[in-house]
Formats: structure tokens, C-alpha cells, sequence
């Protein structure tokens, strides 16, 4: 049994928005709306003349410890047994308590105007069918198919490594093992798998 994560390399990064992009046609995402399940955010750091510009890929962190599981009251947050956090559309009621409990900012409301949109846009091919709230789920519908996520393999700079976290001879393993590549907000008590090599 594998347990996904993702190592992502700050150092590589250029802001190109490919993975935004990919992610928005693999997965429907409603880019019409500005939502998207992963974004690069554009931060400056430090103050003139000492100014750096930060990109900082953002996606859901896929918890061990997961907040947005236990704030949903109907079930509709699982987890499989590969570590991957899901939402089932069917079960979403959009009380938006996962939203609320996620402390990465992940979650976003699939509204019915985006399922609207989504059905003009791609008709018979539509997969969001009903109001959600909707995230990353790192593919896994590639995943089961042993692709990697389409943000990941449409990366120009390999900035995302994608793998499995116990497989001791994988990329991520080994990044994550070396200390190189650390989570964010660490003392949240999350056990976030997606790491980052500061820039």
C-alpha cells in the first residue's frame, strides 16, 4: 500500500501557470469562476533594497492528520487507503464546515452556476454534476491508471516530484527523508505530505 505526497522545489519554480492549467482541464475545475484546486501564489519577501519575489505553489496538503475530515458531519471527506483525501460529490451537502477547518485555504464551493457552466462546456463529458465543495485529489484517477498527477507531468521545471512517501528508492522518499524538503506550518499538527524546498 503506497502513501502519496509530494515534494515541491521552490528553487525551480517560474510562475508559468502550466500546472494551473493542466489541472483545470484534467480535472473541470471552474477557472471561469477563478477557483482553482492548485494555484501559485506571488509573495515578496524582505523589505527594499532586500526584496525577493517568493512563488509558492499551493495545493490541498492531503493531512495524515486531516481537520476537514472531522468537521464534516455527513462523511462525504474520506481518506482512501492510500493516504488520498476525497470528497464525494453525492454526499457533500455544502455546509462548507471542511472549508472553514482546512487551515491551508484547499476547500472551495463548486456552486450551481459552476455545474451550469461546466455541463455548457463540456456536455456529456461533465464530471461535477451536482453543487460541492471540491479540491485536489492529486489525480487519482491517473494515479490508477500509473500516471502521475497532470500538474505534475506538465511542469517545464520539474518543480513538482510526485511518489510514494514509504517507497525508501523514490525521489520523494528521499527528499522527504533529507530534511531538504520540510511542510508548511509544521506546528499545526496536520502531518501535511506535501513538502517544499525553500527557494
Amino acid at each position: 500500500m503506497a502513501r502519496y505526497g509530494m515534494v515541491i522545489d521552490m528553487r525551480t519554480c517560474v510562475g508559468c501557470q502550466a500546472c494551473m492549467v493542466a489541472c483545470a482541464t484534467e480535472n473541470q475545475t471552474p477557472f471561469w469562476s477563478d477557483k482553482f484546486r492548485t494555484h501559485v501564489e506571488d509573495k515578496e519577501k524582505g523589505v527594499y533594497p532586500d526584496v525577493q519575489r517568493i512563488l509558492l505553489p499551493r495545493l490541498c496538503m492531503h493531512c495524515e492528520n486531516t481537520p476537514c475530515l472531522s468537521a464534516c458531519p455527513t462523511g462525504a471527506t474520506s481518506i482512501t487507503k492510500d493516504g488520498i483525501v476525497l470528497v464525494n460529490y453525492d454526499r457533500c451537502i455544502g455546509c462548507y464546515a471542511c472549508c472553514i477547518a482546512c487551515p491551508y485555504d484547499a476547500r472551495y464551493a463548486y456552486e450551481s452556476e459552476d455545474v451550469d457552466t461546466e455541463k455548457e462546456l463540456y456536455g456529456d463529458l461533465s464530471t461535477h454534476g451536482v453543487p460541492h465543495v471540491d479540491k485536489c485529489t492529486f489525480c487519482e484517477h491517473r494515479i490508477e491508471q500509473h500516471r502521475e498527477p497532470a500538474c505534475v507531468t506538465t511542469c517545464p521545471t520539474h518543480t513538482r516530484i510526485f511518489g510514494d512517501l514509504d517507497e525508501r528508492s523514490s525521489a520523494v522518499h528521499k527528499l522527504a527523508a533529507s530534511g531538504k524538503a520540510t511542510a508548511l506550518n509544521q506546528g499545526l499538527g496536520t502531518s501535511p505530505k506535501v513538502f517544499y524546498i525553500p527557494s
